[in-house]
């Protein structure tokens, strides 16, 4: 195991998602620990600390992703999270989903805006009206 990736995948996990991306990881250490070694390692330590992207970008384009897959709304919740954590606002979140709509149909973006205002009122935000 090459330490600094490791190191660096947890340093990332840690500044974008917090509480929720270490219980993620710690959910999976009695099952399958490996996946969670991958997931810091790989997609934290080697893709989020890429340069190109800043993390808000980073997580417009994750979020999408997992709306466009569907079936991915315990990941949507805690990357939805992420996006606020490094600040995206609400509204851009929502506004994200809803440039979905064409391309991947009102279902997806339905299930993705269940979840966004799921997240908001566990974090007590308020969206503006449009």
């Amino acid at each position: 195991m090459d330490q600094n990736r490791y190191e660096r995948g947890m340093e990332k996990l840690s500044e974008i998602d917090g509480k929720g991306g270490k219980e993620v990881i710690a959910s999976l250490q009695d099952t399958a620990p490996d996946l969670g070694k991958y997931i810091i390692e790989f997609a934290f330590g080697d893709i989020y600390c890429r340069e190109g992207l800043n993390l808000q970008e980073r997580e417009m384009v994750t979020i999408t992703s997992l709306l466009t897959a569907g079936g991915a709304e315990p990941q949507l919740e805690v990357h939805i999270n992420g996006a606020l954590n490094v600040g995206v606002t609400p509204k851009k979140v929502v506004e994200t989903f809803l440039q979905c709509i064409p391309y991947t149909g009102f279902p997806k973006v339905l299930n993705a805006v269940k979840v966004v205002k799921k997240v908001l009122s566990e974090r007590g935000i308020i969206l503006e009206e449009h």
